[in-house]
């Protein structure tokens, strides 16, 4: 399992990336596969942790005078030990490609990112034989001719998120302060339906500080709209639940939003703008509403309370949770495992069946 080393796995604060590859990690060990996690060294997911850094990019004293080099680092050390595995996951973008013409063992990339950049898609084009995996089914629109393999929706230890039955009294803010994900448009929101709004979100660099002073500081007065910053994972529960709604009022096409469905295991519903993969994770009027316009998203946020809180809990548990994503990878594997040449033989016999089979298969 190949990490991003920007954040650690699981993040310390911010991260979906690294969040979601903790949660396979998990979900792989529970069906007894071997995992092998390459990572920042302050990753704590099960499986074995080979470390890159000692710490991770964005929270490392002092910072890295040349963090790309890191990637570099991490290419070697993957290639190194690639013949000790069945199937190599890239979860770090198009940084590990050059792997797919380096070993012999299969690699399979999930992409995590925005697929419209012309750049991106040159560079994954690059590599056209490559096993890939997608978020959801919209994130292919740009770049359908790539190699797909399956469209995999992220999945969350439901567990972890404390269900809350009572709506609170302010609508929530979770991610990025950035013009895609639209911070200001939740402040619009927020005003348009007369409900406090609460920020919880990460500033990350000058343009990020520059959006944030030019478009949200002048809102934030600490009573209709607060903002409380970045907070950790042990945090995001009580955020989220207390919230009568979580605002997702997006201008980009998100690949997924794994914020959205924390909220709904929680309980809040979601107020968002109908981007990318957003149509595919909610249903209008059941996991709250969706409106392109950011005025009527105002008025709808009247007609939460009328969503039911433990609906919102049960979609994700019976569509996205961290069991069904680590068999539909765990079939994944097996078919790019599969199609490997007879004579290749494997370490551990991972072609047998789970106890559980996916629900939706190759």
């Amino acid at each position: 399992m190949i990490a991003p080393i920007f954040e650690s796995v699981p993040p310390k604060l911010y991260g979906g990336t690294e969040r979601v590859v903790a949660n396979l990690c998990e979900g792989l060990a529970d069906l007894d596969v071997e995992v092998v996690l390459f990572a920042s060294g302050d990753s704590h997911a099960r499986g074995q942790l080979v470390p890159v850094t000692d710490q991770a990019l964005r929270l490392r004293n002092p910072p890295a005078q040349e963090p790309n080099a890191y990637h570099l680092q991490l290419i070697a050390k993957v290639a190194e030990q690639a013949a000790e595995f069945d199937v190599i996951h890239n979860h770090h973008d198009y940084w590990m490609l050059p792997l797919n013409r380096m070993v012999d063992t299969p690699i399979l990339t999930t992409l995590h990112g925005r697929m419209d950049v012309r750049e991106v898609q040159q560079a994954f084009l690059s590599y056209p034989h490559g096993h890939y995996v997608s978020i959801s089914d919209a994130q292919r629109t740009p770049i359908p001719e790539l190699n797909w393999v399956k469209t995999i929706y992220h999945g969350l230890d439901v567990r972890k998120f404390k269900f809350q039955e009572k709506p609170g009294e302010y609508l929530a803010f979770l991610g990025r302060i950035s013009p895609e994900k639209r911070p200001d448009w939740a402040i619009e929101v927020a005003k348009t339906a007369g409900i406090p709004l609460k920020i919880a979100a990460k500033i990350e660099g000058a343009d990020g500080q520059r959006y944030y002073d030019e478009k949200v500081r002048p809102h934030v007065d600490g009573k209709w709209v607060e903002y409380v910053g970045e907070i950790s994972e042990n945090e995001k529960s009580e955020f989220l639940g207390n919230a009568l709604a979580l605002v997702f009022p997006i201008d980009w096409p998100e690949p997924f939003g794994l914020v959205m469905i924390e909220a709904l295991a929680c309980g809040t519903p979601v107020l968002a703008r109908p981007c990318g993969s957003v149509s595919e994770i909610l249903e209008n009027g059941v996991t709250g509403f969706t409106h392109s316009k950011v005025s009527v998203l105002g008025k709808l946020a009247k007609k939460i309370p009328g969503v039911s809180r433990r609906g919102c809990r049960e979609w994700v548990e019976t569509r996205f949770s961290l069991q069904r994503m680590a068999e539909e990878y765990f079939h994944v594997y097996r078919h790019v495992a599969g199609k490997r040449h007879d004579s290749y033989r494997h370490r551990r016999n991972f072609l047998h069946s789970v106890e559980r089979p996916a629900h939706r298969h190759l």
